[in-house]
């Protein structure tokens, strides 16, 4: 592929990306006062949160291993959005907040199906010494779509749109995710059809950071609890406004700084850049555990955003790094698995906290795994300012 289509490639998969994430971002914000009209409290949004992204996640080793196994990833990631899809119109038909999470789980499941092939496709679209900046851009036009549909999410509350309906047009933008879609390219490397299974192949330094990264994730609840807890804060109609309003100022920031987090962490190294988030987001918990003004939650929120554009895509780029061409979706079908078993444990276990002892507890919580998981990437910075980059590192060390 040439430079301009690999170019054209990440173009696209963003703007599948931004229309997906519109849709979906109409229903987020929305979801916990969803739950909570059905009769769901904070262990139900716990349950939802946690299993609905943590069982899907198990599919990414799956996928991931099955693209390198038939050395296609494009048809893996067009069943993973349809599959979302589908999930997306059965949501308006939730009677209960047990259809809600069977609904979700479902939607999450088709993240579970793509995430590793399409994230396979971004680290071979672009030079290794790019990768971070390919992975910002896709993060940026996904969060740009979160933007959209947030503020959407608000125009249509404020409007007077009933949830189901409001929910029903979030499946119809889902739909036209699919053209740019079907304009991808497939990038893959040679098909390994006896390729097994197993942890063997990955190198040691990659096994180390996906516990790592499943640690920060295992403090790493659900956005819902940050909503909820700025609903704390406001009665009335503001219980719902407010938080909406905050949750589109940190998809604004996610967005922004997504691109110049990617290019910083292929400048300085990922392991910096992803320490500086990890530690971020452990003073930003402690900070939601004693917020009590509107101007402390705009601060927060802004902060939040930011950890989100230092993480998310450095993470990918940096499993990226760590391996090579022909088991990439593998190794980062892995890293999603391991993130989602802690999703699991970490979804219930702020549930719990949260009913049991409070909001306090669970932003606590959240802020020592983000401290400890920041401590254990500095220790692995053992190489110098920049990270290992490319097969050939990797081959050679």
């Amino acid at each position: 592929m040439t430079p301009a289509g690999e170019e054209k490639n990440i173009h696209r998969l963003g703007l599948v990306s931004l229309l997906n994430d519109m849709s979906s971002e109409i229903i987020q914000p929305i979801l916990p006062l969803f739950i909570s009209s059905l009769g769901g409290g904070g262990l139900a949004i716990g349950l939802i949160g946690g299993i609905s992204e943590g069982i899907p996640s198990l599919l990414k080793i799956y996928s991931g291993y099955w693209a390198d196994r038939l050395g296609k990833r494009k048809p893996l990631v067009i069943a993973g959005y349809a599959i979302s899809t589908l999930a997306k119109m059965l949501l308006p038909l939730s009677e209960a907040w047990t259809h809600v999470f069977l609904a979700k789980t479902l939607e999450r499941c088709g993240k579970g199906v793509r995430s590793a092939p399409r994230d396979g496709i971004v680290a071979d679209s672009v030079r290794s010494d790019l990768r971070g900046r390919g992975f910002g851009l896709l993060r940026a036009l996904d969060s740009t779509g979160a933007v959209g549909g947030s503020i959407l999410a608000f125009l249509l509350w404020q409007a007077g749109i009933e949830i189901r309906t409001i929910l029903v047009i979030a499946a119809l933008l889902a739909l036209l995710a699919f053209i740019p879609l079907l304009l991808v390219e497939d990038v893959a490397a040679a098909r390994s059809p006896g390729m097994r299974m197993s942890l063997d192949g990955l190198n040691q330094d990659l096994r180390r950071f996906v516990l790592i990264a499943a640690l920060f994730a295992l403090g790493n609840f659900s956005y819902m609890f940050f909503l909820l807890r700025a609903g704390e804060l406001y009665s009335g109609a503001m219980a719902l406004g407010a938080p909406l309003l905050l949750y589109i100022l940190f998809n604004a920031v996610y967005a922004a700084m997504s691109v110049p987090s990617g290019i910083l962490s292929d400048r300085i190294g990922r392991r910096r850049v992803l320490a500086c988030g990890y530690g971020l987001f452990s003073a930003v918990c402690l900070g939601f555990a004693l917020v009590s003004s509107t101007e402390g939650l705009v601060i927060l929120f802004l902060l939040y955003g930011l950890v989100f554009a230092l993480v998310d895509g450095t993470e990918r780029a940096f499993v990226s790094d760590l391996s090579c061409s022909s088991t990439r979706c593998s190794s980062l079908g892995v890293y999603h698995g391991a993130v989602g078993i802690s999703a699991i444990a970490s979804g219930i276990a702020a549930g719990l906290l949260w009913q049991s002892w409070g909001s306090k507890a669970t932003f606590i919580f959240g802020s020592i795994a983000a401290l400890l998981s920041a401590l254990a990437v500095l220790s692995l910075c053992r190489e110098g300012p920049r990270d290992l980059m490319g097969d050939a590192a990797l081959r050679n060390g």
